[in-house]
Order: C-alpha cells, then structure tokens, then sequence
C-alpha cells in the first residue's frame, strides 16, 4: 500500500514539474497566435467579425427545411398501401397536398420568393 501511494505522489509531482517548466519555457510567437485563430469557411479573421449577410439566403434555407419536412411526411403513404385502404390513403395524401400548396401560394403572395 505504502509504495501504491509513493508512486502516485510522484507520478503526480513529475507531471506537475513537468507542466510548470513547460508553461514557463515556451514562447509565443504571431505565427502560432494566428495558428490559434479560428478560421471558418475562408473568412479571414483579421477582419470584421460581423459582415453583412442577406437575410434571403436564410429565407430560402427555412423555407426549403420546411418542404423537405412536410415531402418527409408523404414517404410513408406509399408503405401503407398494404395497410391501409385506397380511399384513406387518397384523402390523407390530398390533405397533405393542399396544405402544401396553400403554404405555397401564401409564401408566393407575401413576395418571398422573388429574389430582388
């Protein structure tokens, strides 16, 4: 037991020695600042974090997850021909349809798909 703890108690002062003496003989240099700069998407971080975004690219995003979601949600319907019967699947697949363009024509009559 006694040699157990010996050995942890210096296992744990060669890693703090060893930390402390690296933390003191190292130098920082600009290249390894920029190095440790975050870079995203090939915008240089040495200018202006928040430049201007247009706000139709972030429409166009919303307005195309909501149709995928809502195309997501007609996949079944062809699964459950051997389930369910014709006359449900027609009326629920029509509902799903007319949602789809009622949703359409309302984001067409606000102008949020011309592009400008």
């Amino acid at each position: 037991m006694l040699i157990l703890m010996s050995s942890m108690i210096m296992s744990l002062l060669m890693s703090i020695i060893l930390m402390t003496l690296a933390i003191m003989l190292s130098e920082k240099s600009n290249k390894e600042r920029e190095k440790m700069t975050p870079f995203e998407c090939g915008f240089s971080p040495f200018k202006k974090a928040r430049s201007p975004f247009s706000i139709r690219f972030f429409l166009t995003t919303l307005i195309f997850l909501i149709f995928d979601i809502e195309i997501a949600l007609l996949l079944p319907l062809g699964i459950l021909t051997k389930i369910s019967s014709t006359l449900n699947l027609m009326i629920s697949s029509l509902i799903i349809t007319v949602i789809l363009l009622s949703g359409l024509l309302h984001e067409w009559k606000q102008g949020v798909l011309t592009w400008v």
